[in-house]
């Protein structure tokens, strides 16, 4: 298998000027690894690296785009560290991502930033939420009618811990072994969802395949320990790039990570006939939004 992994060795939250390499690499799935981009931390900020800190009801502290913190089982002053240091990362992340692709800027819409101080071994969860078997994002209660998920990932771990990822087969490879399985997308049964509240808006038939494909993925053991795929540690101190709606993924461990994830419509692509909303209609032979 081709590497799915991309090493760009910068130092610089902002990139000189864009590569069209590393841009198309992004756009067909692959993980861009920026080995030597450490987030620095402030020293107070050190004594923000406890599990404790996440109320343990939610699944990570986020900051959202009105500077309300979320999540966080902490007093006032310690809440305040937590934005700040939140938010500094989401300006690092923006400038990283405004620079590297520059045609997206206009289009780009961010999504609240995420805290995660929990070590990813010790969390219990079902299989469909279980993020440690290979998967491709997708969202049962938010259709985004193939909207791209770009996402910053930052291993701050002070102690030197890798953040360990399994990274997969292409996309396009990944859709070919199970859209045969997929279930048929049902107009009415979507309609009843909405009308229920189970999902914010109508699904569409894209986002049905995606909800197959990512379920299909994580309920095939076989699959899990048979398909094409590396074994990554990102480490301490380093950032990595993908869009997780197309980068075939598994978190296996690690603790203490930022991250920020980006909205693009897929028209707003480079080359937008490598989004998987493209992939998906050109295998279904069909409109899927």
């Amino acid at each position: 298998m081709e590497s799915q992994i991309i090493e760009i060795d910068i130092a610089e939250w902002q990139v000189s000027e864009p590569n069209q390499a590393w841009i198309a690499a992004l756009e067909a799935g692959k993980v861009l690894y920026f080995p030597y981009l450490p987030f620095q931390l402030l020293p107070q900020e050190n004594a923000l690296l406890k599990p404790s800190i996440r109320d343990p009801k939610v699944r990570n502290i986020s900051l959202d785009l009105k500077g309300h913190l979320k999540g966080a089982a902490a007093d006032t002053a310690t809440q305040l560290s937590l934005a700040i240091m939140i938010g500094r990362f989401r300006d690092q992340a923006q400038s990283l991502i405004h620079s590297l692709l520059p045609d997206y800027k206009p289009y780009l819409r961010l999504a609240p930033t995420s805290y995660r101080p929990t070590k990813v071994e010790t969390r219990a969860q079902s299989w469909r939420a279980d993020d440690r078997r290979l998967h491709v994002d997708a969202f049962p209660s938010r259709p985004n009618y193939g909207e791209r998920i770009l996402r910053v990932f930052c291993n701050i771990n002070p102690n030197g811990v890798p953040r360990v990822w399994r990274v997969g087969e292409p996309f396009e490879t990944v859709a070919a072994k199970f859209l045969p399985r997929a279930k048929p997308y049902v107009p009415w049964q979507a309609s009843v969802m909405k009308a229920l509240h189970i999902t914010k808006s109508l699904r569409s038939e894209y986002d049905h395949l995606m909800l197959q494909l990512h379920d299909g993925m994580k309920s095939d053991m076989a699959y899990q320990e048979s398909a094409e795929q590396v074994t990554m540690p990102f480490a301490a101190g380093s950032v990595w790039i993908c869009f997780s709606d197309q980068a075939s993924h598994a978190v296996m461990s690690g603790q203490y990570m930022l991250e920020q994830t980006l909205h693009l419509p897929a028209d707003k692509q480079y080359d937008p006939q490598s989004s998987p909303l493209a992939i998906l209609s050109r295998l279904t032979g069909r409109k899927l939004v």
